[in-house]
């Protein structure tokens, strides 16, 4: 069988060393139809982008070899576009992946080195150029200054476009990582000037172009990138064109399993990986379809798990439950319990404005894939509303990961002294109170019942004196299990046992709270640690109920 390509992002190693390749192929022939001069698509990440791009180079530069990787193809179909087209144009192909770094200096560097690698992949031309020769010296050697590239992507049309007598086409991919990067890590008004002065003059104001097409995860069209720019195409995921070929359709998916002969976990991977909807088209995954037909292929019994969640630190998850509101907050419960939101939708949403509202960032989710939108939509004056939802059982699995570390985050952050010594005094109001806060400003990643209020509680006492204090959770002891057991490890100091109780009504509560103590008693949990010499009167038992968002407690 073919080898899957996990990682494979080049066009010419897909196709040369046989990997298992999804044919886009066909995306030539209707971009050709359609394209402007120059074309942003934007798609989340980890969905094809780059391979596509890939793709794009090979197909239209020129080479010798260009025409044999496209025989087997569909695009192959189509003579007219293979003679016209294929392997006809000088191209100019560049990657901002790699300005992920800490700092301005850093990632500009990155940027310098690829324009370096670019000048280096044209040395025939380059050398023959007359013009500018201690600057083109400098950008080979990745001595450059930022004033050296500002226009360089311009100045290596020219001369590939001397030399050829061709027209260029330039291919950007990843376009807005730096200004991602930089948004997260302080230096963004950097990052913005020295990204508008590289590509101003290579998309607006350069006679030597064919075409440019640029790829990434947002459209940035506010911040001056793209302004002038009358001959933009932007394509995003609400685009019914081109929607097919980032991403894998249903179609693909289906052709796919049956090759590794494990067509009979396509339920399951359409639950876990399904979802999107590009345009009118339903798309899966393609990196972490690839990844579990990997793993099923080897092992039927695989079970998925979040890969996509393990390729970036989903920063964006992050911010949207640190600035929660109550409102939010409610709304990210109802996206986790399989239900819909409505948000108005904006495709000219910046970086820098993610802060000014929470509809921002709702934004955001949207388009880097953490949302999707279900077939609902309608308008307001003008102003375009979505109805959204969680994709799939891997995004919800990356909410449910980052509410847990968010959760853990502010018990490490809170000084929790106070409710400690209240757990050993009995001072049960107090107790009441610091829950109910907690209930209230926290974020339910399940549906309430008892596991989430037993996960809740082990989460609020995983503080204690670790030195002094040991947890347990459902051990046995007596005639059953105590729900959590928190003892000193001296039998001379305190014990305390806890039994908890939910229940949907709130004047249930206080009864549940009451038969929580009763039950600790009838079925003595108390045992096991009365047998270990701990004192009877040092013992403190706390029926607890949860209702939502509310508790109450009881303690004897």
């Amino acid at each position: 069988m073919k080898k899957l390509p996990i990682g494979v992002e080049s066009f010419k190693r897909m196709i040369k060393d046989d990997y298992y390749y999804v044919d886009k192929t066909k995306f030539i022939k209707e971009f050709l139809e359609l394209r402007d001069q120059v074309n942003l698509f934007t798609r989340p990440r980890r969905f094809g982008k780059t391979l596509n791009m890939s793709m794009f180079q090979e197909f239209f530069e020129l080479s010798e070899g260009g025409i044999e990787l496209f025989k087997d193809l569909e695009i192959s179909q189509y003579k007219n576009i293979m003679e016209n087209h294929c392997s006809k144009y000088p191209v100019i192909s560049l990657s901002f992946k790699g300005a992920k770094q800490i700092d301005f200096s850093s990632s500009t560097l990155s940027i310098r080195r690829e324009l370096s690698r670019e000048y280096e992949r044209h040395l025939d031309a380059v050398c023959a150029y007359p013009l500018q020769k201690k600057r083109i010296n400098r950008i080979l050697e990745g001595e450059s200054t930022n004033e050296d590239c500002q226009d360089a992507i311009q100045l290596l049309s020219a001369i590939l476009y001397k030399y050829y007598n061709k027209e260029v086409i330039i291919i950007i991919d990843e376009y807005d990582v730096p200004l991602e990067n930089a948004y997260y890590n302080g230096y963004y008004e950097e990052m913005m000037s020295f990204i508008l002065s590289l590509l101003e003059s290579a998309l607006k104001t350069n006679d030597n172009l064919e075409f440019s097409i640029l790829s990434g995860c947002l459209r940035i069209s506010r911040e001056s990138i793209f302004t002038g720019l009358n001959n933009l195409s932007i394509i995003s995921i609400l685009n019914d064109n081109y929607s097919e070929y980032f991403g894998f359709t249903e179609d693909e998916v289906a052709d796919m399993l049956a090759y590794y002969n494990i067509t009979s976990k396509s339920d399951l991977i359409k639950e876990w990986y399904n979802g999107y909807e590009f345009g009118r088209t339903n798309i899966y995954n393609p990196w972490s379809v690839i990844q579990i037909v990997r793993d099923l292929s080897q092992n039927q019994d695989a079970y998925p798990i979040s890969y996509w969640g393990n390729t970036s630190s989903n920063s964006i998850i992050r911010d949207l439950i640190l600035k929660a509101n109550t409102t939010t907050k409610g709304e990210i419960e109802r996206l986790l319990e399989g239900k819909t939101i409505v948000k108005q939708i904006r495709e000219d949403i910046t970086y820098v404005e993610i802060e000014d509202s929470m509809d921002n960032l709702w934004n955001f989710l949207f388009f880097t894939g953490y949302l999707t939108k279900s077939h609902m939509e309608n308008y307001d004056n003008g102003d375009r509303f979505f109805t959204l939802e969680i994709p799939n059982k891997e995004v919800a699995y990356i909410y449910r990961n980052k509410i847990i570390n968010w959760f853990s985050e502010t018990i490490s952050r809170r000084n929790w002294e106070g409710f400690y010594e209240a757990l050993l005094e009995k001072d049960t109001l107090f107790i009441q109170g610091i829950l109910n806060d907690i209930l209230l400003n926290s974020i339910s990643y399940e549906d309430y019942n008892k596991n989430y209020y037993h996960g809740f509680m082990i989460g609020l006492l995983s503080g204690i004196d670790t030195q002094n204090y040991i947890v347990a959770s459902n051990r046995e002891t007596g005639k059953g299990r105590g729900d959590i057991i928190v003892r000193h490890v001296n039998p001379t100091g305190k014990a305390v046992i806890f039994e908890l109780k939910y229940t949907d009504k709130i004047d249930s509560m206080e009864k549940l709270a009451e038969d929580a103590l009763i039950q600790i008693a009838d079925r003595q949990y108390d045992r096991a640690l009365l047998q270990s010499g701990y004192n009877k009167d040092n013992i403190i038992k706390y029926g607890i109920c949860f209702c939502k968002k509310l508790c109450l407690v009881k303690a004897q």
